[in-house]
């Protein structure tokens, strides 16, 4: 087969991706990535060819003030962006693709609703990837009314119950037990194992983890986003942090200079990156901003949180840990250094949370992986279009650019 893997935003939209492509990519189909320009190198470097250009990512990005968490603000850019012009953009864009490229299947993530309008006018079988965690923050009544529109815009009939986004094949890359009960999988989804497991090379893995002392080892991330819209937030954490009896390992992301942070004891280690899949095992807790990759992350070893969400998904991401008595959360802009202290030394010192995250751990660890994925998507193709095995064939080679 040939598989036109796509995403919107960036590496929280890629990366669930990846396990997925990379084993369709040795059963042995043909594998291409389309998203955004600012994403097109990050794709490459992790081995996939892309279509489309690179505009690259000259010097850092732009730095923002903290805000307060909003609904509104959340709803109006899934409504607006996700659901509006970023969906007509990338209706238009698969269009094209499809009839340039010719796929028998495109994978795309949650977010990525134009290519499936663009999927659904080819006549092209498609499987969405969840990268929303919780399932709650895309919720159809806000996303509805443009949505049709665009439909309308290609020639499509309405469909007010969005079946379009179930339509033929959802993988979740979560444990199901995460997800909120009033917004259930819809009866084509698959729960599948997360990336999180994933081994990392011995070359990828820093020496000083290994050197790691034996005291409990706390882990700080605020992503790949919103690290660079935290304001002092870094700094609050890290003095919190930074007078317990831990080990604390930081990591700041490409557009934050860990020299910001100053000067660190030597029980500090501040990174721009370190594989979280190789941290993760020596970790005893992980605090960060809440995102489906970071939660599921800590979670796929049994790892309590303190989550401190600043936007998006995080809040719905955030409120679910605390039910499921895996977290504690703190709010981002009041959250003071004591604040983040005792949040810590209670997920330490109660052995509940712990206990409660490594149950998700379990139901983590007995899902299917990428293969079980690959072997859907083979039979979605040969029920939606029988005939793609005929005319692969005649197709010209990929040519990325």
């Amino acid at each position: 087969m040939r598989i036109l893997f796509t995403f919107v935003g960036g590496n929280g939209h890629f990366e669930p991706l990846v396990p997925i492509a990379d084993a369709a990519r040795e059963a042995g189909h043909t594998i291409a990535f389309a998203c955004g320009p600012g994403m097109v190198r990050a794709v490459a470097a992790a081995g996939f060819d892309v279509l489309g250009p690179d505009t690259g990512h000259d010097g850092q990005a732009e730095r923002r003030p903290l805000l307060a968490v909003s609904t509104e603000r959340e709803d109006r850019i899934l409504r607006e962006a996700f659901a509006g012009h970023m969906a007509r953009a990338r209706a238009a864009d698969g269009l094209d693709l499809f009839a340039a490229w010719r796929p028998d299947l495109l994978v795309c993530e949650e977010m990525d609703f134009g290519s499936v309008v663009a999927a659904e006018r080819s006549g092209l079988p498609y499987a969405r990837v969840l990268v929303i965690a919780e399932g709650s923050f895309v919720r159809h009544h806000l996303i509805a009314e443009p949505l049709n529109e665009l439909r309308a815009a290609h020639g499509l009939p309405a469909d007010p119950g969005l079946d379009m986004l179930g339509r033929h094949l959802v993988l979740a890359p979560f444990p199901p037990g995460f997800r909120h009960p009033d917004f259930p999988l819809p009866p084509t989804g698959q729960a599948l194992r997360p990336r999180g497991l994933d081994a990392v090379p011995e070359e990828a893995v820093p020496r000083w983890i290994g050197e790691l002392g034996d005291a409990p080892t706390v882990y700080f991330t605020l992503g790949t986003v919103f690290n660079v819209e935290s304001g002092d937030l870094f700094g609050r954490v890290l003095a919190g942090l930074r007078d317990l009896p831990v080990n604390v390992v930081v990591t700041v992301g490409e557009d934050v200079d860990p020299a910001e942070l100053g000067p660190q004891p030597g029980h500090v280690r501040v990174e721009r990156f370190v594989p979280q899949a190789a941290l993760l095992p020596h970790c005893d807790v992980v605090v960060s901003h809440g995102g489906s990759g970071s939660v599921i992350g800590a979670l796929a070893y049994g790892l309590p949180s303190v989550l401190i969400p600043m936007g998006a998904d995080q809040p719905q991401n955030a409120a679910r840990c605390a039910a499921l008595g895996v977290s504690r959360v703190l709010d981002a802009v009041e959250a003071t250094p004591d604040h983040v202290r005792e949040a810590v030394v209670e997920i330490l010192a109660d052995a509940s949370y712990r206990l409660a995250a490594e149950r998700l751990r379990d139901e983590i660890a007995a899902l299917p992986g990428p293969a079980h994925a690959v072997a859907l998507l083979e039979r979605l193709v040969a029920a939606e279009w029988p005939s793609a095995a005929e005319d692969r064939s005649e197709r010209g080679p990929v040519r990325p650019t």
